[in-house]
């Protein structure tokens, strides 16, 4: 039996986990159109919409917004030239591309985060799990070689860190994306007495500020900043996985986009 583009749509959109204000949505496509292929990413960028081409997949699940914001504002760009180059190609390619951000956050464990503690091999680590935050108890390990193994499981070339890179490591707390800011992550480092917290970004002036002063009142304090992409890559990976195992009649590929910022 053929699959839709819907029925792939409506397991996303699980009916028993109702969001009431969601960016989880159809982008471009028809719904009714029979399923080629299917590729997930973090974010559908220029080259990853002409790599699903070239594999010949007609469904692109794209974890982030597609046009530059998280809420649609694509109205505001509609006069732009890359808006427009962009929009060319999608539609030439008569790709679908589905916006599958909320719900996969809204599992418990949430998707994103379980799909990073499987990458780093610390699933069995987690002791305590919040909506937004994983807490750890790792082996006690000093920064530097919690930096160099993360790097290595995770194929980065470079991470960003404040504090003492001989200092132990023991509970740390994990937060994907965008949710390293103070208001967030500050609470943690008391309440879990957390030695570590690891990130995807947030704001530089409040959570790095925060254990910058700790480090300086001696306090053994610690902030590994992934990327935003880099700490939820992962998650779609993971994801991709699960869907081929529910639609096994159809290929999923997962594919990863390299990273937006070099080192010069």
């Amino acid at each position: 039996m053929n699959l839709c583009i819907r029925d792939i749509l409506d397991y996303l959109a699980d009916p028993g986990m109702p969001i009431e204000s969601t960016v989880d949505k159809l982008e471009y496509g028809n719904p009714d159109s029979t399923v080629k292929g299917v590729a997930v990413t973090f974010l559908a960028t220029q080259e990853i919409v002409d790599q699903a081409k070239n594999l010949g997949v007609n469904l692109i699940i794209s974890h982030e917004g597609i046009f530059y914001s998280h809420w649609d504002k694509r109205e505001s760009l509609k006069s732009d030239p890359v808006y427009r180059q962009k929009c060319r190609t999608i539609e030439e390619s008569e790709i679908a591309i589905y916006r599958f951000h909320d719900h996969i956050h809204q599992y418990r464990p949430d998707g994103i985060t379980k799909g990073l503690l499987c990458a780093l091999g610390w699933q069995d680590y987690e002791v305590k799990n919040f909506p937004a935050a994983s807490i750890l108890a790792i082996p006690e390990t000093p920064l530097k070689e919690v930096i160099l193994y993360g790097k290595k499981q995770l194929g980065l070339e470079f991470v960003r860190y404040c504090g003492d890179p001989l200092m132990s490591c023991k509970r740390v707390g994990v937060l994907v994306g965008y949710r390293g800011g103070g208001e967030s992550v500050i609470p943690f480092f008391e309440q879990e007495n957390l030695d570590l917290v690891i990130y995807g970004e947030g704001p530089e002036w409040e959570t790095p500020e925060y254990v910058r002063d700790a480090v300086r009142q001696e306090r053994k304090k610690a902030l590994i900043v992934l990327g935003h992409a880099e700490s939820e890559m992962p998650g779609m990976e993971y994801f991709s996985w699960e869907l081929q195992e529910k639609f096994p009649s159809i290929p999923v590929h997962f594919l990863p986009e390299k990273p937006v910022f070099q080192i010069f």
